[in-house]
């Protein structure tokens, strides 16, 4: 099979679908390799790296989407991107299309059978290609929510660990999963006071054990997600629903009861947000205020590490991208975590939680591939 990996074009995405190590493995598979030129820039790997594993260099997007039989890339395709995809031809990025219609129209129109890292999953129920992403942006998120915290850039103008005689700043991360895990984690390692806040009360024992009492757990109710809110100096937004939008758990009216200069960092941005006053937001401007509150809504934020973020990205991807490379449809087809990957399949929506946060029919994977 022919594998394109197109430059990433989303504002400051410096991340790349194939590190060369990756483009060594598909072609030691038989595999041939098509990167644009300048692909792996953002992580200090030129056209010799990838000439050198094996690729051929194109000279333009356009050379690979029309060359290549499966397209890897890290974030979704942009509109100069989508109309370029065709009938037969294998996506395998990050899709996040729930709330995202006009990109889900533009992959339905093109016919091409679109994998989402994002909905994989793996046999102990875990999403193995979000997870290492999930990890980048839980850390990130508070070094992210410190610098909004300064008072040059809006912030209350607070020191996350505090100093002798000082309190702390008070962390509260909504959400317990691998996102709020790394967070807390950050957090809790700068000196900050945490809280992680989550519905599932074995997850919350879980946490407890793990950060052996050095972060408060707390039951999520609307007087508990209330108190911690109004509480924090910074909350992180850490909910994911898999495939779905993201539920508003932080209305407008509560940023009346937060402390001014207070911080949001909404990780749960690519799903549409977790906060009702939430829009996407870029790392060449990344931060908004409303009513006294910075919000911080970067839909990329692994894209500013990207030489620790794509190497990441592609010891996850790397498994089910050498089967897709190698069986096409039929990996999909015999590997039910693959399938729950699949989000469109020529013109049909194959994933529930997409169909039902943008209203089409559902056709089952399995019927779209013939699956017996």
């Amino acid at each position: 099979m022919r594998v394109g990996c197109p430059k990433e074009i989303k504002n400051h995405e410096y991340r790349v679908g194939l590190t060369p190590g990756a483009v060594r493995e598909y072609v030691a598979h038989g595999h041939d390799v098509l990167v644009e030129t300048g692909a792996g820039a953002g992580i200090g790997a030129d056209d010799g790296a990838y000439m050198a594993a094996g690729a051929r260099i194109a000279a333009s997007a356009r050379d690979v989407f029309e060359k290549s039989d499966m397209i890897v890339k890290v974030k979704e395709p942009q509109p100069s991107e989508w109309v370029q995809l065709r009938d037969g031809q294998i996506l395998y990025t990050y899709l996040h299309l729930a709330p995202d219609p006009e990109q889900t129209k533009g992959l339905l129109a093109s016919g091409v059978t679109a994998v989402a890292y994002e909905t994989v999953t793996d046999d102990r129920g875990g999403l193995p290609l979000l997870a290492p992403m999930s990890e980048v942006a839980g850390r990130l998120a508070i070094q992210a929510g410190a610098t909004a915290l300064q008072k040059a850039n809006g912030g209350r103008g607070i020191l996350l660990g505090g100093v002798p005689g000082v309190l702390p700043a008070k962390v509260t991360v909504i959400g317990g999963g691998v996102v709020g895990l790394h967070a807390a984690r950050m957090a809790a390692g700068l000196g900050a006071d945490v809280s992680i806040i989550d519905r599932s009360l074995p997850r919350l024992r879980q946490l407890d054990e793990l950060f052996a009492g050095r972060i408060h757990t707390v039951y999520s109710t609307i007087d508990a997600l209330e108190q911690e809110v109004f509480s924090a100096d910074l909350v992180i937004g850490a909910v994911l629903i898999p495939g779905a939008a993201a539920p508003k758990l932080v209305t407008r009216e509560m940023l009346s009861g937060m402390k001014k200069g207070a911080v949001i960092v909404d990780v749960a941005i690519d799903q549409g947000g977790c906060f009702e006053t939430s829009h996407a937001t870029t790392h060449s401007d990344p931060t908004y205020e409303v009513d006294g509150i910075v919000h911080y809504c970067v839909a990329n934020m692994p894209g500013a590490v990207p030489v620790t973020s794509a190497h990441a990205l592609n010891n996850a991807t790397l498994v089910h991208g050498l089967a897709l490379a190698d069986r096409g449809l039929r990996a999909i087809a015999e590997d039910r975590h693959l399938r729950n990957g699949l989000n469109v399949h020529r013109g049909r929506v194959t994933n529930g939680p997409v169909a039902e946060a943008l209203g089409y029919d559902l056709q089952a994977p399995e019927l779209a591939l013939n699956v017996a």
